[in-house]
């Protein structure tokens, strides 16, 4: 007789644990029912790419066949734990062979977690060629089926629970900048490339001159691959905006309308990730990097717009009753006060990489530099755009890299900790916002409500990854030629940044 061993048993083999959503009753109604909708689409499916947003904002992946796929929507998929271990350049960051160190047992070893794919985001991907292809997001598990504690996914999860015991929704509207630029056929960069040293960026030439905003003829120039870009967007149900044409060199700017929080972060990683997918199957290359190491270009940013409605009436809590211009209600100023409360210890999410900070300098005009907020200021941190019923604030510290689930998490909780504080926001002087990664860090390091948003683990974790980026920069700063660090973006941010971001 030949019993069936692990190798031999099927679909069931290496993807989760048997059963493992229903053991642990991980699904709500809702995702139910959208997992049965989900199994009718695989008749047409050749392929699913399972999904996780990595500490950094990246998508993580794998590519199961849509048969396996029907496995995962039982068990859960096997994820290793190496994208929680390694800083933005792959180098360990977090010691998982003698001490994790962040609370996390699991870690040790680099063991296994379980994702459970969530059915409400399965989208069949709009290919022209090859396999038919879907993509899905899931949330991280641990083994007993526990949330796992450095889910970014899971902590705006938790926010937007806080909300509903108050029965309040935050409403979110992404504003995105981002580089368009031309492949040039370079080598691929995996010359000097490895644990902790990237290689060479992706070799690139701009697409346009620049500098003529919102210029018909400037978008015209990019029309060929914007438009089809606009075309897969709206294909994939994201509620498009604009594309619009800013100021450097191919510098275009995506918006969407509002969307409730969870769709908004859940959008802003499926737009990153099949910008750049996309750009690249055409020749082109997509990067969210702030600014590049390029000719001319300009700093990008990323502006969470934001209000609050009441579940129970549907009202904005920010409106005026009276509508007058230049108004906001006494909610409003309280959510305001707590986006600048927590502005420098939260600023870590929003700006998460060296190159961010070179944004926040007085020759970025259009960027924030101190704490403050202002009625329809550009150059103010926290811009407040009044107008009745879509009276809501634009926070405009963020860069386009940040993680979607941490950056957004970390706003609605401080607004939601001005909210409940009922405290008027202040037009008093405020401090500047912090000009480095290090400083950030040390701010991020030193705050009690960044432990109580993600968790102690979680925190541990982010720290010691940012500690780990920021070392390797000023190690390699230490050894670079003077005329490499005159005030310019250095070879090391290009490298560790454009071709990730």
């Amino acid at each position: 007789m030949v019993s069936r061993s692990w190798a031999t048993l099927g679909e069931d083999s290496g993807v989760g644990r048997p059963c493992f959503i229903a053991e642990f009753g991980l699904w709500d109604e809702r995702q139910i029912a959208a997992a049965e909708q989900v199994e009718l689409q695989l008749e047409e499916v050749d392929l699913v790419r399972v999904v996780f947003c990595d500490p950094h904002g990246l998508a993580r992946s794998k590519t199961v066949p849509a048969g396996v796929f029907r496995s995962v929507l039982r068990n859960g998929m096997d994820f290793s734990a190496g994208p929680f271990l390694f800083d933005t350049g792959h180098a360990v960051a977090v010691d998982f062979l003698a001490d994790a160190g962040v609370g996390v047992g699991e870690l040790l070893g680099a063991g296994d977690f379980v994702l459970v794919p969530d059915p409400r985001t399965f989208q069949v991907l709009p290919r022209a060629n090859g396999a038919r292809t879907a993509w899905v997001l899931g949330d991280e598990y641990l083994r007993d089926g526990t949330p796992h504690p450095l889910s970014s996914r899971g902590v705006l999860r938790r926010v937007l629970a806080e909300y509903a015991l108050h029965d309040l929704s935050p409403v979110i509207g992404l504003e995105v900048e981002w580089y368009l630029t031309r492949l040039t056929g370079g080598p691929v960069g995996n010359e000097g490339n490895g644990f902790g040293v990237q290689g060479p960026a992706p070799e690139v030439v701009a697409v346009d001159p620049g500098y003529q905003f919102n210029l018909d003829s400037a978008y015209d120039c990019v029309a060929d691959i914007a438009d089809p870009l606009a075309a897969m967007l709206m294909r994939l149900g994201l509620p498009l905006r604009s594309f619009e044409h800013e100021s450097g060199p191919g510098q275009l700017e995506t918006t969407f309308n509002p969307m409730r929080a969870a769709d908004a972060a859940d959008a802003m990683l499926l737009l990153r990730t099949q910008l750049k997918q996309e750009c690249r199957r055409v020749g082109h290359h997509a990067s969210f990097m702030t600014l590049p190491r390029l000719e001319s270009f300009d700093a990008s940013g990323w502006h969470l717009h934001q209000s609050v409605s009441s579940t129970k009436t549907q009202r904005n809590l920010f409106a005026e009753g009276d509508g007058l211009q230049d108004a906001v209600s006494p909610e409003g100023q309280a959510y305001i006060e707590g986006l600048l409360t927590r502005a420098r210890e939260f600023c870590l999410l929003s700006v998460p990489t060296v190159n961010g900070y070179r944004r926040l300098a007085p020759e970025f005009t259009l960027a924030p530099t101190t704490v403050d907020w202002q009625f329809e200021n550009r150059s103010a941190m926290v811009r407040v755009l009044s107008g009745g019923s879509a009276t809501h604030v634009e926070n405009r510290i963020g860069e386009p890299c940040a993680n979607p689930y941490l950056l957004i998490a970390s706003q609605l909780h401080a607004g939601l900790e001005g909210l409940l504080a009922g405290l008027p926001a202040a037009l008093a002087p405020r401090p500047l916002l912090p000009r480095s990664l290090r400083e950030a860090l040390d701010a991020f390091r030193a705050s009690e409500s960044a432990e109580r948003l993600l968790g102690a683990p979680l925190k541990a974790c982010l720290t010691r990854l940012k500690e780990c980026e920021a070392d390797r920069f000023d190690a390699w700063s230490a050894t670079a030629p003077p005329e490499a660090l005159a005030g310019v973006v250095t070879e090391w941010e290009h490298r560790e940044y454009f071709g990730a971001f």
